[in-house]
């Protein structure tokens, strides 16, 4: 079995993949405070709670946007599974050519992603991640990423306005029924849920128009089904592109016995 993490700003969330089927999924919270040992500890009790035989897993993956936390990940790995993982970084092949100006410093969610995409959808392709940070990236017919743009994620910007705002109160993010609202709850509803989307569709539009390619688009993150059921584009929403991502870069790099 292969044990695939992705640690973004915010969560890590695991996958355990047999074969090419992910069986299980755990997410916890990104903590640099947290030693190896109280992952190690999350671990073993993921484990125990579905019968998982850590022995049966043989191989795990890393892909990390909190360096501070990457080697105590790999470490509690190691202590549960007695497995050392691969860690995506330079020199990993992932199937994708970086045309940007410094490759090194793309997030290996962003590569992992789009690796999950291209395989699963085939290119070309623009991808949507929705967590701390909105991040939308275009991978070319050829298989090569081309670069994106990055705007600050949904919660960041709500909680930028309820905290800035002495008088706006906090609320959810479901969408309200329509755009013009009579009550501040709901036109902040209104701004941070369609506004998002508002903001998606057009710089979609910008990024079909400069690619000059008829490009699928899928977007992953937790926010991300809420926000685009409002779109215009057409959007396929897949939560576990990053993880599934991380398989497949794996299978690429596995040292064949």
């Amino acid at each position: 079995m292969l044990l695939t993490a992705d640690v973004g700003n915010t969560n890590i969330k695991f996958g355990l993949f047999e074969g090419d089927e992910l069986r299980y999924k755990l997410r916890i919270s990104t903590d640099t405070r947290k030693t190896s040992d109280e992952i190690a500890a999350l671990l073993y009790t993921f484990f125990k709670i579905h019968q998982i035989d850590s022995k049966a897993i043989d191989s795990a993956i890393i892909s990390s946007v909190v360096p501070k936390i990457t080697q105590p990940l790999r470490e509690a790995i190691e202590i549960s599974t007695g497995v050392r993982s691969l860690v995506v970084g330079p020199g990993l092949k992932t199937g994708i050519e970086l045309r940007i100006d410094r490759p090194e410093t793309l997030g290996g969610d962003i590569v992992c992603g789009c690796a999950g995409a291209l395989k699963k959808y085939g290119g070309p392709l623009l991808m949507i991640f929705m967590g701390t940070a909105t991040v939308i990236g275009y991978v070319d017919g050829s298989n090569a990423y081309r670069g994106g743009s990055i705007a600050p994620g949904v919660g960041i910007s709500l909680d930028a306005l309820t905290n800035n705002g002495a008088l706006l109160p906090a609320v959810d993010l479901r969408a309200p029924k329509r755009a013009i609202r009579t009550n501040t709850v709901d036109c902040i509803r209104s701004g941070i849920v369609f506004g998002t989307a508002c903001m998606l569709d057009g710089m979609l539009d910008k990024f079909l128009e400069e690619a000059q390619e008829d490009c699928k688009i899928i977007a992953t993150g937790g926010l991300a089904p809420q926000m685009i059921k409002n779109c215009s584009h057409d959007i396929i929403y897949d939560g576990d592109i990053i993880l599934e991502g991380l398989r497949e870069i794996y299978k690429r790099n596995r040292v064949k016995s």
